[in-house]
Formats: C-alpha cells, structure tokens, sequence
C-alpha cells in the first residue's frame, strides 16, 4: 500500500532514521523525491515495483515489518516508537502488549521449503566440517545460531514436525555450554509459545554476534553462494553480526575462551570507548602521630621511622594518575571529619599491613554460619572488619558485632534532650547502654534478602530482597530510614559506592540502577543485559560499575551518562561475582562454570583465566594491595590466586588488540598459590581486613 510507505518514510524522516528510511526506499524502489511529490498526489501512480521478487520477502507486509525489525536495531530496541506511532506499519499483523513482537517475529515469513531446512544445515555442516583446520573453528561458530534460528523458523511457520525432526536431529551437535538454552528452545514448540518468550525475543532483536576473519568469511559467503542456499545467507544477514577482521583466523582455543554468551561475543567496536580506570586523587590531611605509635623498644627511632613513611604515603597520592578521571567528573560527598579520622586510622593500619606474595599468603579466618536454618542468602562485612550482616531467605537481615564492643543504639529523644551538646564525649553519651547487644534483627522486607551492604562511613546498610525493594537501615537506630521501589522483581544484588552517598542494585528486570541515598528514584538506569544482572559492583573510582548477568557477560557502564563502555563474554554460566583490582586496572568475575576470567578494562581484553574450582563461584576478593585473589566457591574452598604474575606478563602494545586475540596459558595451576577446604561450608563471601587477614564467611550444610 503506496499510502502507508510514505507515511512511514517521512515519519522516519522526522525521526532522523536516515538509515532505516534509506534500507526502505532501496526495498520499495523510491527515489528521494518521490516522498514528497507522493504525499501531493495521493492517487501516486504506480511506482512502487513488487517489493523485491526473491524468496526473501512474501508482500509488503513481510517487507514493512522487516523494515521495522531493521529500525528496532538502529534504535537499541526500542522499537515500541516506531511500531506504535505508526499504525500503518503494523498491517496485517497482531500488534500485542509489546509492539514490536509481532514486527520481530515476522522476520521469519520468508519461507524456505521447509522439508529442505535439514538439508541446507546438513549440507552447511558438510562443508564446515571438510574445510581446512584454520577455517572449521571460525566457521563451527556459526552451527549454534543458525540452529536456533532455522527452527524458529520451521516454527513460526508452524511446520511443527519438521521442525521437531529438524531439532532432534542436530541438537546434539551443539557446544555443551549452550545446553541451557537449547532446553528452553525445546519447549517452544508453536508459534503461540514464542509470543511471551523472552529470551526467544532476545535471541530475535538482538544480533548474534560472530567474529570471524576474513579469510574464513569469504570461504563461507563463496560456498552459500555457488549452492544457492539462500535461505541460510538470508539468515546470516538478517541475524548475525558478523565481526570481520584481518589476519590469522583464531585457533579453537582462542574461540572457546571467549564465546558462550546469550548473544555470542562483543563487537570490537563495543570496547573501543575510552575509559577512566585511574584512582582518584587522595585528599591531603596531616596524620598526626599518636602517644602509642611512640612508645616501643627503641623509642627515639620509631617516630623517626615513622615520619618518612608516613610523607610517603602523602606524596604518594598528590601526583595524578595519568588514566584518572577529572576529579570533578561526577559529584562526590565532601569528607565529613570523621571520615578523615577513618582515613586517618585506615593509614596506621595500612602501615602494618602484610604485604602478601607468593612466599607470604594471608592467614584466613572463618566465621561459619551454624544453625542457619533461616538460609543464609548474603553476607557483607564492614571495611574495618568490626561488623558482619548476614541476609537470610526468612526475610530477615542479622547484623552482628565481631569485636568486643557491642552494638547499640541511640537513645531516645527525650533522654537526649539531657544530655550535654558541647561535651568531648558527647558520641559516648549519646549511646543507650540498656540496648547494648552482639547481635540486632532487622524486620522490614517481605522475602528473602539476596544483597547486603555496609556504608564506607559503618552509618548504614543496604539490603535487597525478592519483594523488589532496596532498604536502607541506620546503624545508629537500627531501623529502616527508605524504602527504594524501583525494580518490580527480586533484586539479586546492592552495594554502596565506595565514597558513600550512591549505590547500585541489580534484580530479574534485567536492568541495573543507580541511586543515591537522598533520592527516592533512580539516577540512571543501565538497560542492555539480555537477561537477570545477578550481581554488581562499584570500580574504585566511583566512575564506573560492573554488572553480571545470567546472559553470561559482565558490562562496564559509566556512571556520568549511563553509557555501556565494556562488554565481557567468555563465562559459560550465569556472572555471580565481580571485584576490581586496587589499583583500578583489571577486573576479575566469577561464574557458574567455576572459572575466574582476568580482564584489561583499559584495553577492554581477557587476559587470564583460572580454572581450579568445581562449582559456583560466589566471592571474589582482592587483597589490599592487589597481590593476591581468593576466591570462594559453592565447592566449599578458598583458592589463592598469584594476581601479581597473572597481570605481570602483559605485552599491551602488540597485544593484537586490533583483533582482539588473545593466548592464555596452557594451565593456570602456576598461579594457585593455595587451596583451603571447609568442611561442608559453601563460601559466600571475602574480605581482606585493613592488614592484609583474610575473613571468609558461609553458612554449615549438613547435607
């Protein structure tokens, strides 16, 4: 219909869609000009030809939704604009709920012969598998999406035996890290199933992304061509991305380290954006000297001692990190004066760290949760290690003291009214003795509490839960201060940014907030996972977060316009730890494979992997100089990993990364300086105290 063409060209026009308008007018055969002098003359002649005679389109209507399907990736998926403000778009097809489902799934009209699909795979599989060893790794990626997509087709198309002939015949071709998905894709199928199935949706609007060099890119397209198999080249330009480099094509190993994600690998481009991974300036203060730093054996040299020391550390942080951002790039919360006596305590301890190698590994405290019957589901320990929260499934948060002082709260207003203001104890008074106790329950959310986290200033704490609401408690009254609704589904994970005042949450709406504590909405949202954001984590800087999701990839996201600069893929399982390095460089996460991946955020690359652990890994932790990682798992260890050597051996310039390789060793067992069994207790959270201890935590299963 002439009529309705127009009328999306110029409403594409208006929307300056130039590429979607462009895509359109080459399909329909339209000049420029012709928009205008169309819209005059309603009655237009025919110029509009059959819309492409080959066996890709069936009618215009096929044709106008694939423009739309097409106009839904030039927009990042929000199709909804497109298909809804223009109601001729959507002839002849059943505009749901969700307004570009329908656009979306009528991408599979073009309609191959559908007794031939086996064939075609079969005949491709035939080809990949007799073509020279270089090119069958690179190609064998392109089995899996085309498996999805051919029988999606069959099933759109409601050719409900084929396709089920179709699935059990090469389904046990697949990579086993795609068994999860291969699962659901079971259960669709007719073409009713696949309306309300997300992840389908997903696998629909968002290209599968392939990274191929171009050597094993020609052989393919020569191959497709010379056989007519068109309906399998029409599904490689339709579905897949294909990331083209030059050089030598990628060894199997090299491919299996990165591939596995829900949408295949990240695009180069994807990771190209310049990032800010330098720590922030320090602010000066002087560090006044205490009477017991003076005493000791030989007391003139102590403080001697001492001083140098101390500048140093001063000095150390007056020069600027070259890859620091601006230090005014976000707003940051002025340091109040009792921040600076907890830097200023925080710089005495840190001068009797231990400074932990290879030679030097940290001791390692366990603090087991017995008779967790409630179901310990999350746990956090304060910087300073004088406290621990534990998360449990009954609702509850359990907040305990681990020093001998014990925890209490404010008195009341009345009993504060006495008390006197301009006392140097006045913090002291202001304490109720009567509530003094080692442990405080916090009652508040109505379902199991999946995220917890302690404030830098020990003022507050955060806790998410299945009742999708985020709730921030006061350490002085312990009681709920805000309650954030925001997400409308569980929310698996929160943290408190590591100057205080913003914090993070991520939940199964599969996107990430960022808040700050004065503020009953949201900040940003961080949208473009594909599927739940199972943890997240603050970069030092405060510049920056890390989301891990059940689509198997961990983003970067900036936290100043909500830009996604980072994509990671190489996980084969859902992401359930993250933790940057101090010194802000590298990121480590952990997953459900039980792999530790090693990435360069700089130069955005995978630069090591540790393979050790048999099940989920839950914590990750860096110690406080960035020289070793633990890491603790479902398989009730605590392994340490040499981070010192793993980062050591990068070569950045030639680090190929025009092509993104990269060659990890062999094995990582070089690097696993120790492995520590519990007995049956599943390790769920890390924490290296200001002196370099290790504190581990976890909940007794006696099964």
């Amino acid at each position: 219909d002439r009529q309705t063409l127009v009328a999306v060209l110029q409403f594409l026009r208006r929307s300056n869609l130039r590429e979607s308008e462009e895509i359109l007018r080459r399909e329909a055969r339209l000049l420029g000009d012709d928009v205008g002098a169309a819209a005059l003359s309603p009655t237009g002649t025919g110029l509009l030809g059959t819309p492409g005679g080959d066996a890709e389109s069936s009618g215009g209507e096929a044709l106008l939704s694939r423009v739309t399907a097409a106009a839904t990736i030039a927009i990042g998926g929000s199709a909804a604009a497109v298909a809804s403000s223009s109601p001729g778009v959507a002839a002849g097809v059943v505009v749901e709920d969700q307004p570009d489902v329908s656009a979306v799934l009528s991408a599979y009209n073009q309609q191959g012969d559908p007794t031939l699909y086996e064939e075609y795979y079969s005949g491709l599989k035939h080809f990949i598998e007799c073509s020279l060893d270089c090119h069958r790794a690179e190609l064998s990626q392109l089995f899996y999406p085309l498996f999805v997509h051919m029988y999606l087709e069959l099933v759109y198309n409601q050719h409900e035996s084929e396709a089920k002939s179709f699935f059990e015949r090469f389904h046990g071709d697949q990579e086993c890290y795609y068994q999860d998905d291969l699962r659901v894709l079971s259960s669709l199928t007719k073409k009713e199933h696949m309306k309300g199935n997300e992840t389908m949706l997903d696998f629909r609007t968002s290209k599968f992304v392939l990274r191929i060099s171009r050597d094993s890119y020609q052989l393919l397209k020569r191959h497709l061509q010379e056989k007519q198999n068109n309906q399998i080249w029409n599904i490689v330009q339709e579905h897949l991305y294909i990331d083209i480099f030059d050089g030598m094509p990628r060894s199997k190993q090299q491919i299996d380290a990165m591939v596995g994600s829900l949408a295949g690998e990240a695009k180069r481009e994807a990771n190209k954006a310049k990032v800010f991974f330098g720590l922030l300036k320090e602010p000066e203060f002087d560090v006044p000297l205490d009477d017991e730093d003076e005493e000791g054996e030989n007391e003139e040299g102590k403080p001697k001692k001492k001083k140098p020391k101390k500048d140093s550390v001063g000095s150390k942080s007056k020069k600027q990190d070259p890859n620091a951002p601006p230090q005014n790039r976000i707003p940051l919360p002025e340091l109040k004066d009792s921040d600076k006596l907890d830097k200023v305590m925080n710089m005495k301890e840190a001068a009797r760290r231990v400074r932990l190698g290879p030679e030097c590994l940290p001791s390692i405290c366990f603090y087991t949760f017995l008779n967790a019957y409630q179901g310990l589901t999350a746990v956090d320990i304060t910087d300073d290690s004088s406290m621990i929260v534990g998360g449990f499934a009954d609702s509850t948060v359990r907040v305990w003291s681990v020093t001998p002082k014990k925890l209490r709260s404010v008195k009341t207003a009345a009993d504060l009214s006495l008390i006197d203001k301009e006392s140097d104890d006045v913090l002291e008074r202001i304490m109720d003795e009567k509530t003094a106790s080692e442990l405080k329950i916090l009652y508040g959310h109505s379902g199991p509490v999946y995220g917890t986290s302690f404030s830098p200033d020990r003022n507050y704490l955060l806790s998410c839960s299945e009742d999708g609401t985020v709730r921030l408690w006061s350490l002085q009254t312990f009681t709920c201060l805000v309650g954030y609704k925001g997400h409308n589904y569980p929310v698996w994970d929160t943290q408190f940014s590591p100057y205080g005042y913003y914090f993070v949450s991520g939940g199964h709406d599969r996107v990430a907030r960022l808040w700050a504590t004065d503020h009953y909405q949201p900040l940003r949202i961080f949208a473009g996972h594909l599927a739940d954001v199972t943890c997240t984590r603050f970069h030092p800087n405060s510049n920056y977060i890390a989301t891990g999701s059940a689509d198997r990839t961990v983003r970067l996201w900036d936290v100043l316009n909500g830009n996604c600069v980072r994509i990671f893929t190489g996980h084969k399982g859902p992401i359930h730890s993250l933790a940057f390095s101090p010194n802000g460089r590298f990121l480590a996460t952990g997953a459900t494979d039980g792999r530790v991946l090693l990435w360069d955020i700089g130069h955005g690359l995978m630069v090591g992997e540790l393979k050790g652990h048999t099940d989920t890994i839950y914590a990750l932790r860096f110690s406080r100089d960035g020289e070793i990682l633990a890491s603790g798992s479902m398989d009730n260890t605590v392994r340490l990993w040499d981070a010192v050597k793993a980062f050591e051996d990068l070569e950045t310039d030639d680090f190929t990364t025009a092509t993104g390789h990269i060659n990890l060793p062999e094995n990582s067992q070089d690097l696993l300086l120790g492995t520590y069994m519990t007995k049956s207790t599943p390790v769920v959270h890390l924490h290296f105290t200001r002196r370099n201890l290790l504190l581990a935590a976890g909940a007794y299963s006696s099964q």
